[in-house]
């Protein structure tokens, strides 16, 4: 297997040198909570300097009818408009990092890469991790020069509601195991899973201090559950978010997938078939 931890993440050391060079990359601050608070007031307490703070909700994703899903896709023209503000150029390096852990920031990592960013990485680690460098923090409102990036979406591949159910391959749902059996649903309308999709929690991807488990163990993670790289994977969690990072510890595996975007959140508002209790397969 290839190692493509250099081209998904970065540590807070190489983003420290990286700031101070001639092409230092444009950095997305993303911390953001389901059900919030917002996470403006926490990057204006501490961030890497010259971070650019993306709203998740507003700027990472659109709003539509429940059917659509929590957070379906940003229009690309709205998203263009957000990647200038942050500053972006054509050919501009980014790294994006949130508060803890990158489940948030990871959706920044995926859409970029979707609307054609050669160069996302992550901050492995998140903050925590330039906290710990002895790195500084900035508390400004960082409003860079706008840039005039051209996107292009569509560079990594969606499912559709309508092409999960014929989907050929390994499909992994990346919530809570609890929320993949039904016994919970603190969210949406159903409790429950997609029919044959397997349970691999987003959580299980990150090591005690936050950072991503090294390659080989993600790559035995991911063949308990089937997704070995033979077949076609797909992801999906609650609303496409989190999902996206369980995308970005298969590609340090490995291992190319497929995000629902609609994810569990779409799928539970429609008339489809949901399954509960612990995962039933032919094979396994």
């Amino acid at each position: 297997m290839p190692d493509t931890t250099d081209t998904v993440l970065v540590t807070a050391a190489e983003l420290s040198a990286a700031l101070d060079s001639a092409t230092p990359p444009v950095v997305l601050d993303v911390r953001w909570k389901l059900g919030g608070p917002p996470g403006h007031g926490e990057y204006l307490t501490g961030h890497v300097p010259g971070a650019v703070y993306v709203d998740l909700d507003d700027e990472l994703a659109s709003h539509g009818e429940p059917t659509d899903g929590r957070h379906p896709l940003p229009d690309p023209a709205a998203l263009q408009a957000s990647a200038r503000r942050w500053g972006l150029n054509d050919g501009t390096p980014v790294v994006v990092y949130d508060g803890d852990g990158n489940l948030a920031a990871a959706r920044a990592w995926w859409l970029l890469r979707w609307a054609g960013v050669p160069d996302v990485r992550i901050l492995d680690g998140a903050l925590p991790a330039w906290r710990e460098a002895g790195l500084p923090l900035a508390t400004d409102d960082v409003a860079p020069e706008p840039g005039s990036i051209e996107l292009h979406p569509g560079a990594l591949p969606t499912l559709s509601v309508d092409e999960v159910d014929s989907f050929e391959g390994v499909l992994l749902d990346a919530r809570a195991p609890e929320r993949f059996r039904g016994e919970t649903e603190p969210v949406d309308p159903k409790a429950g899973h997609i029919p044959g999709a397997r349970n691999v929690p987003t959580g299980g991807n990150l090591a005690p201090d936050g950072r991503f488990l090294p390659a080989a163990q993600l790559r035995e993670r991911f063949a308990a559950a089937g997704a070995d790289g033979d077949r076609p994977v797909a992801v999906y969690c609650g609303s496409g978010v989190t999902a996206s990072h369980q995308i970005a510890a298969l590609a340090l595996a490995g291992i190319d997938a497929t995000l629902y975007p609609g994810s569990w959140s779409q799928w539970s508002n429609l008339d489809l078939p949901v399954a509960t209790g612990p995962e039933r397969h032919a094979d396994t």
